[in-house]
C-alpha cells in the first residue's frame, strides 16, 4: 500500500513541474501585434476593386488576421480616416517579414494609386 503512495506522489509532483515549466514556456512567447492602418482613399471604387482583395490575401497567406476593416468609424476623440484597419500578428518578426513579401510589396504599388497610408503597431499584452 505505501508504494502505491509513493507512486501517487511522484505523478502528482511531475503534473505539477509539468505545468509550472509549460507555463513558464508562454510566458516566454512574444506577445502578439496589432497593426493599425489608416487610410486615405481618393478613388473607393478602384480601391475596393483592384487592391482589397490583393492584400487580403496577402494578409492571410502570411498569417496575418484582419480583426477590423471599413469606413464606418465611430469619431471618439479627433477626426477619423475615411477608412482604417486592424491586424493582428503572431509577433513583429512576422509582420516584418509580410512586409517584405512580394504579395505585399506588389499589392502595395496599386493601394498607393489610390490611397495615402499611415500604419503603425502596437505590441499586445502577454496573456
Amino acid at each position: 500500500m505505501k508504494s502505491n503512495y509513493k507512486v501517487a506522489v511522484a505523478m502528482l509532483a511531475g503534473v505539477a513541474l509539468g505545468a509550472f515549466v509549460v507555463q513558464g514556456l508562454h510566458a516566454q512567447a512574444n506577445p502578439p501585434i496589432y497593426v493599425v492602418a489608416e487610410i486615405d482613399v481618393s478613388n473607393l471604387d478602384a480601391y475596393l476593386k483592384e487592391y482589397v482583395p490583393l492584400a487580403q490575401a496577402a494578409i492571410k497567406a502570411a498569417g496575418g488576421r484582419i480583426l477590423a476593416v471599413g469606413q464606418n468609424i465611430t469619431p471618439i476623440e479627433g477626426t477619423p480616416p475615411k477608412r482604417a484597419s486592424i491586424q493582428q500578428w503572431e509577433s513583429a518578426e512576422h509582420y516584418n517579414t509580410y512586409r517584405k513579401s512580394a504579395a505585399f510589396v506588389d499589392a502595395r504599388k496599386i493601394g498607393e494609386k489610390y490611397a495615402k497610408f499611415r500604419t503603425f503597431a502596437i505590441e499586445g499584452m502577454p496573456q
